[in-house]
């Protein structure tokens, strides 16, 4: 209801991720003016870009004319010069606005888009093969003397050289890996995908064939030697549930006895048939998890802990779950949800490159961003204050807490330090960035305020200095936008003005028309003529590939919803006088559970019988279980049927056959009858099916079109088809109801309020059209 003249602001957002190549600006000539209201006026080449952006109008796949076009446009300046008059433009709120769309525009403009597709298009080929490798790790902090660099690279190069040589590379990494996590285990990290290490960790990895050692590779760990152990086909993802005992590493014998005594109890309850969510709820120590039934989000290789990942991922059949699993966050008992193989390219391109812009690789991006920059823009240090700064560096700089007091020396207070094109940055800037940026020390990922200060302080503060000389390239960059590139500037102004045309358009048009009951229902009474409904038909319309298909359709809906449909489960056989679910049956109930959370139109009738021996209340026992079993699973009761024999079935022998749980599905929706028939056709090319219903007026069916309407069933031939409309009664053309017709009536009253309010506004801002100018631009 609420559309914007023109699609003007719609169109401005939608192209924020075009670029052009800068360009230089040069003087020119004035302008010619297209379009004047009031005082102010309009060139003829803005006009025009906004035309060739939006000219296809808001209700009409014709192209617009630029005369047509021009009426729009100078609708939306009328529009826009109000909103400036009562200073909307001018306000904090508008600003800040303005300023959260600039930054979301202008990230397009500082990101190397080729690059992150490539990053997006190697993570995902990478994404199809899963790598085991061990590394050794030889730590050295990113802020390191050059000489412990070099002692650090030096010593991981004679390791290299020696596994190289033949030397048991597990051997090495225990006696020589820093790694505590995986020194003890020959530095082995199992099976990782893309995404699961850091960028450059990872690159190393895939670059090095099976049996290989690489090259030493630096990360903000230190270096490390990587050896490939074994490469797979991805597994894909699975998402899985599971019941948590948690078990501190540290805890004595008795803890432990104690911790798998209850993961033990609880494996038992679950062969003895209860539910894994009952039991999860009760049990499980993973409070994030535990109230939904210990449900995880997908996960694929390399996410979680070996052992958990390698238990996950031999499950293999939905429902299914595994024996206690010990991982160093306690004992783990694991259902099987849902497996999934990597989506194609084309659906997966959007979360990479979104990733590839947040994970390790984001360093990457900024550097090529940085190294562009630099050969744009004009960057001086002043070294001798540069030098100074970095003396001002000490060990608190290395634990996060270096501080400084104001006013400076006077060799360093308000001193230039840096220009960045023609803008300086003094050390007064630089020492507010530092202790803005600066990053405390950790302990296992804990803020640690007594931790030492590991590295050379002076090296920290040039990391930071260079940090900060890259920061305000980008925002030199980012400040230059309007200038360097037109199209990012006309795509600002018209968000500005759309946020504007917003506005007014709220106050004079939107509101009026929804908050005036009065001027609606006036509206209605004197175009009352207009507010019709057409004669029009019941109908529902089948149409099938040939006359069986249609003849078993029909046959599936006779009667009154619920419709019984041709699908069933699997029978669930019991034990004589058994009622519990057993760990099988409930395997073979989630298939029940996935149905019918798959199809919320379905109903499911649960019919229990028993043999001629067994009380009648065995019947309802196993009926009240399956119930139960689909009840705490989500399913509604009043989605469930219970049909119970209380004895045995008619015609039925066998007495194994009568212990049963028989299930019938049942939908109150006519396309759920279509669905179950397609799929049974998997080799169809078009659907064999499809149903329609609905209350059309002529035009609105081409089934309908040219029949004579009458109450009824009338079968057609049309296209090789085969065709039932059934008609369940007409309705006669009638004028429509106010309350029928309000929607309608609001939409041509507020067009009648933005007409009214436009001719005040073209009273205000006369408007002038150059004619000529019109001219040139349509031939």
């Amino acid at each position: 209801m609420r559309q914007l003249t023109g699609g003007l602001l719609l169109a401005a957002f939608l192209t924020a991720c075009k670029t052009s190549a800068p360009v230089v600006q040069q003087q020119a000539p004035p302008q010619p003016v297209i379009l004047t209201l009031g005082n102010k006026s309009f060139t003829t080449d803005d006009f025009f870009q906004s035309f060739t952006k939006n000219q296809l109008s808001a209700d009409s796949a014709q192209r617009t004319d630029v005369k047509s076009y021009l009426d729009l446009y100078t609708n939306l300046k009328l529009k826009v010069l109000a909103a400036e008059a009562e200073g909307r433009d001018t306000t904090e709120a508008f600003r800040e606005e303005m300023q959260t769309y600039r930054k979301q525009l202008s990230q397009s403009y500082l990101t190397d888009k080729v690059l992150v597709e490539q990053l997006a298009t190697e993570a995902y080929e990478r994404m199809q093969e899963e790598i085991n490798a061990s590394h050794i790790l030889i730590p050295v902090v990113e802020d390191a003397a050059p000489a412990d660099t070099l002692a650090a690279y030096q010593a991981v190069q004679s390791l290299r050289t020696r596994a190289v040589a033949g030397e048991d590379f597990a051997k090495l990494a225990r006696e020589y890996s820093k790694d505590p996590s995986t020194a003890p285990a020959g530095g082995g990290l199992g099976f990782f995908t893309a995404f699961s290490v850091v960028y450059p960790f990872e690159t190393a990895a895939y670059a090095t064939p099976v049996g290989g050692v690489s090259a030493p590779v630096r990360t903000r760990f230190g270096y490390h030697l990587i050896k490939v152990n074994d490469r797979r086909p991805s597994r894909g993802k699975v998402r899985v549930a599971h019941i948590l005992v948690r078990l501190s590493p540290s805890a004595d014998e008795a803890g432990q006895r104690a911790a798998q005594a209850r993961i033990d109890t609880a494996y038992n309850r679950l062969q003895q048939g209860e539910s894994f969510e009952t039991i999860c709820r009760e049990v499980s120590d993973d409070v994030t998890s535990k109230s939904n039934g210990g449900l995880l989000p997908f996960f694929e290789t390399g996410r979680q802990v070996p052992a958990f990942e390698e238990a996950a991922f031999a499950l293999t059949t939905p429902g299914s779950y595994s024996k206690p699993v010990r991982t160093n966050y306690g004992w783990h008992i694991i259902k099987l949800i849902e497996r999934r193989s990597i989506e194609p390219y084309t659906e997966l391109a959007p979360a990479l490159r979104q990733r590839v812009t947040t994970d390790t690789r984001a360093e990457v991006l900024r550097q090529a961003s940085v190294q562009k920059l630099t050969k744009e823009y004009a960057v001086q240090e002043n070294k001798p204050v540069v030098d100074a700064v970095l003396t001002k560096a000490d060990s608190s700089l290395l634990r996060g807490q270096w501080r400084y007091t104001e006013p400076l020396d006077p060799t360093l207070e308000a001193k230039p330090l840096l220009t960045v094109t023609n803008k300086t940055y003094t050390v007064n800037d630089f020492f507010a960035y530092v202790r803005q940026r600066q990053q405390p020390a950790r302990r296992d990922n804990r803020i640690a305020t007594d931790a030492p200060a590991v590295g050379v302080p002076t090296v920290a503060m040039r990391r930071l200095f260079d940090r900060f000389i890259g920061d305000q390239l980008m925002a030199a960059e980012e400040a230059n936008l309007e200038k360097k590139y037109p199209e990012f500037r006309a795509l600002l102004n018209e968000i500005r003005d759309g946020v504007l045309l917003s506005q007014v358009m709220e106050q004079n048009v939107w509101e009026r028309s929804m908050a005036d009951s009065t001027g609606q229902r006036q509206y209605y009474e004197q175009h009352k003529a207009k507010y019709r409904f057409p004669e029009r038909a019941v109908a529902t319309v089948i149409v099938a590939q040939n006359d069986d298909l249609l003849k078993q359709t029909q046959e599936m809906l006779t009667g009154r919803p619920p419709y019984q449909l041709r699908r069933s489960a699997a029978d669930l056989t019991f034990d004589k006088n058994r009622t519990g679910l057993t760990s099988q049956q409930r395997e073979s109930l989630f298939d029940v559970l996935v149905a019918m959370v798959r199809n919320p139109n379905y109903i499911v009738e649960v019919s229990g019988s028993h043999d001629a021996t067994e009380r009648d209340s065995v019947s309802t026992g196993r009926i009240r279980a399956v119930v139960n079993y689909l009840q705490q699973n989500g399913i509604s009761l009043t989605r469930i049927t219970e049909k119970d024999y209380q004895g045995m079935r008619p015609g039925i022998k066998d007495a194994a056959a009568q212990r049963r749980v028989t299930f019938q599905y049942l939908t109150s929706s006519k396309a759920d009858i279509a669905k179950v028939i397609n799929s049974r056709q998997p080799q169809a090319t078009e659907e064999a099916v499809s149903i329609t219903e609905g209350t059309f007026a002529d035009g609105g069916n081409p089934y309908l079109d040219g029949m004579d309407w009458k109450v009824g069933t009338t079968t057609i031939k049309r296209n090789g088809k085969s065709v039932a409309v059934t008609i369940t009664r007409i309705e006669p053309a009638r004028a429509k109801t106010f309350d029928e017709a309000r929607g309608a009536v609001i939409n041509d009253y507020q067009s009648v309020l933005e007409q009214q309010w436009l001719a005040q506004l073209r009273q205000k801002y006369p408007t002038k059209i150059n004619e000529e100018e019109i001219r040139k631009l349509a031939k």
